[in-house]
């Protein structure tokens, strides 16, 4: 039995590893951020609240209410962590590991059962053997012999089994709980994973409504531009150049428009999906666009903090000692185990007298001719314990790189927040001057088209980098290994 609860664990460790492989090769694949030309906003706010969801199957499948629905961000990281199945699966995989660690467990406390039985037997003496003319030479003169014979008997007794020296199936337990320490920090690294993703598509679709605005602004603008050069063109004043000019750049704004409201049908989509509601679900984003400055930690602060809280890391050294404890488990093979067992009870008649007996014994289990099993068993063990040695030293090179990286894009992103903030401020400066020397009939609407381009093309890279600044912030918490506890100190909340 130690020895088969021994191989789950082997198997559950093994594919603990490959899943540790799985997460350091795509830990630094992130979110990436939208194009300039591609950014946008949230329809019309409505009050409303989830629908309590139908089942089909056990399967929760949730309804959209009709109405749009309130949501900041700390409610739809909470909702999606609820929701999410990653997040479900995880959770029963923890209950799965609790359930073989008590298996393992099982080998080292003692065993305790009772039984008890009752009978009612008739016996052929004669057929057993027992003739009456043989019998009666033995027996007082006159006194007969019965070869059918019928007793009641009842018997109950308690029975206890215990292992006194048993290191294999001790170190064993000790590496189920290592294991079961692995899966939990498996689940908080889906979890957070979780509030990654959710909190950069939540940005996203904050984006795509700085967009549709955007775009709705520079419609107006672009709209008033052609109702003044068509009412220059009729009174003669103006040219039907003028005119096509301003015809064309409203149409782009109303490309712009179109581009941004899709992006946001879209996203918004992808956000529900995340949540786990229905993708018709109408949202109202109650936080706005977060835009506060980051101080960060220095590089080697920002290294130790991650070695000390990045979960993947974490479970890969968790499996690490749950597999050295395993090597010892199949050293230790080679001991003996001791082991008592016995029972103490009573039998009599049924209805009759009873008298207690019991059992008391000792075992001494040794190991023969299987010297070869067990080296075999422990190369396994061995190459494993390189495996993981590996994944952790290459794992913490890649959590360097990362906040090195990470640390990059929130400084380079701030930069280009500043830049296209001003950028922005002197593209309506330039736009206010052309159309004041179209109005005054000094220019044509050339520079007033160019210039209303210029502020679309702006305002457009000043969403993008807002979006690619905080999502920036997002990826260093995720570096550091932080993210779902501390993504509202990292967005400036």
């Amino acid at each position: 039995m130690t020895r088969f609860r021994l191989n789950q664990l082997l198997v559950v460790a093994t594919v603990l590893s490959l899943g540790a492989v799985a997460v350091a090769e795509d830990a630094d694949v992130l979110p990436q951020g939208p194009q300039p030309q591609n950014v946008v906003s949230a329809p019309a706010p409505l009050v409303a609240s989830l629908s309590i969801p139908s089942k089909i199957e056990g399967v929760e499948i949730a309804h959209s209410t009709g109405a749009a629905l309130p949501l900041s961000l700390d409610q739809a990281i909470d909702l999606a962590l609820k929701r999410s199945l990653s997040v479900a699966l995880n959770q029963q995989n923890e209950r799965q590991i609790g359930g073989l660690q008590l298996t393992v467990l099982n080998a080292l406390i003692p065993s305790l059962s009772f039984s008890a039985q009752t009978s009612t037997q008739e016996v052929n003496l004669a057929a057993m053997g027992f003739k009456p003319a043989t019998v009666a030479a033995f027996l007082p003169a006159g006194t007969t012999f019965d070869t059918i014979v019928k007793y009641d008997t009842t018997s109950a007794q308690v029975n206890l089994a215990q292992q006194l020296f048993n290191l294999p199936a001790y170190e064993a337990y000790k590496a189920s709980k290592e294991t079961a320490r692995a899966i939990v920090f498996n689940s908080l690294l889906n979890r957070g994973d979780v509030v990654q993703g959710v909190a950069t598509q939540y940005l996203m679709v904050l984006s795509d409504v700085d967009a549709i605005r955007n775009a709705q602004s520079q419609l107006i603008s672009d709209t008033e531009l052609v109702r003044q050069s068509a009412a220059r063109h009729d009174a003669g004043v103006g040219t039907n150049l003028d005119l096509l000019r301003a015809r064309v750049e409203m149409q782009q704004r109303e490309r712009d428009l179109i581009v941004a409201q899709n992006n946001f049908a879209k996203d918004k989509i992808q956000l529900n999906r995340l949540m786990g509601i229905a993708a018709d679900q109408e949202l109202e984003l109650t936080d706005p666009m977060p835009y506060n400055a980051l101080e960060q930690l220095p590089l080697e602060d920002a290294k130790r903090l991650a070695y000390t809280r990045r979960k993947d890391l974490l479970s890969l050294q968790a499996q690490l000692q749950s597999s050295v404890l395993q090597r010892k488990a199949i050293r230790y093979e080679r001991l003996p185990v001791v082991s008592v067992n016995g029972y103490y009870g009573v039998i009599g008649q049924t209805t009759g007298l009873y008298h207690g007996n019991f059992t008391a014994q000792g075992g001494l289990n040794f190991p023969i001719f299987e010297e070869a099993r067990i080296r075999g068993d422990a190369e396994i063990a061995e190459a494993d314990l390189r495996k993981l040695r590996a994944q952790i030293g290459s794992l913490r090179i890649d959590i360097e790189q990362q906040i090195r990286s990470s640390k990059l894009d929130v400084d380079s992103s701030a930069e280009l927040v500043q830049v296209t903030r001003s950028n922005v401020a002197l593209a309506i400066e330039a736009l206010d001057q052309s159309s004041q020397r179209y109005r005054a009939g000094v220019d044509d609407t050339l520079p007033v088209v160019q210039a209303q381009a210029t502020l679309a093309d702006a305002q457009q890279r000043q969403t993008a980098a807002v979006f690619r600044f905080n999502q920036a912030k997002i990826n260093l918490a995720r570096a550091t290994g932080v993210v779902e506890t501390q993504y509202q100190n990292y967005l400036g909340k």
